[in-house]
């Protein structure tokens, strides 16, 4: 079923009307007088609607929340990587589920966009949640958020139930261990750049409360480190 997403205001309407991206989307699918299509707010909300004459009206009929948004808040935490490497990671962190993504410097980052720069690939990096949102059925796009300091991140991060911090260097702590710990509803994952986190990084992180882990015995690259930790999460949450 197609699916569109709308602010929150024209979904407390009993009838919508499809505009800018939406309305040119339904005008390519060349959407019928009678078909049904989802109509979603973007944070959890959706309506099951009915396609009026033009197939750009809709009608709601039925109001629910959405059965697609997993059960446990993900937030995947990484520093500025080089290049597109966030961009692949927001794309795949929506389609698996993330709450949000959010991007910000440490140490060791190449990558440090200045405020304006900033200002357009955050534009253009929740345009790729959207799409992937679309593309894989949820009914939440998750929003992408841009920290001014890595202390800022790691305070954010800590206000999760499980807090976790993922480090190459780690021997003794596995994901696997610091999720069965205790019951979870929220997770912090926090991985870092291409040259990996400082080791004064890591022990602020331990110092502002998270679990530093291991993601076993092979290195994996900046963009593949959360993307695996998030399945993992949502593997031992049951989604899966």
């Amino acid at each position: 079923m197609v699916r569109f997403f709308v602010s929150p205001e024209q979904m407390n309407s009993d009838r919508i009307v499809l505009t800018g991206d939406n309305a040119q989307h339904a005008k390519v699918l060349r959407m019928k007088e009678g078909e049904q299509a989802l109509v979603c707010d973007g944070q959890g909300r959706e309506c099951l609607c009915r396609v009026l004459s033009g197939g750009l009206e809709l009608v709601v009929e039925q109001r629910q929340e959405s059965r697609t948004e997993a059960a446990v808040r993900v937030s995947v935490y990484m520093a500025f990587p080089k290049a597109d490497k966030l961009e692949h990671v927001i794309q795949k962190a929506t389609e698996l589920g993330a709450y949000e993504i959010v991007a910000f410097p440490s140490g060791r980052c190449v990558s440090r966009p200045d405020e304006k720069s900033l200002r357009k690939k955050t534009e253009r990096w929740q345009k790729i949640a959207l799409s992937a949102a679309e593309q894989s059925g949820r009914g939440r796009i998750p929003e992408v958020v841009v920290l001014d300091s890595f202390r800022e991140a790691l305070e954010r991060a800590a206000k999760a139930d499980r807090g976790i911090l993922l480090y190459e260097n780690e021997r003794a702590t596995t994901l696997k261990m610091a999720l069965e710990e205790a019951p979870f509803t929220s997770v912090s994952l926090m991985s870092g750049p291409e040259g990996g986190l400082e080791e004064k990084e890591v022990q602020q992180a331990m110092e502002a409360g998270l679990r530093v882990c291991t993601l076993g015995s092979r290195i994996l690259r900046c963009e593949t480190a959360p993307i695996c930790a998030l399945s993992a999460v949502m593997y031992a949450a049951g989604e899966f």
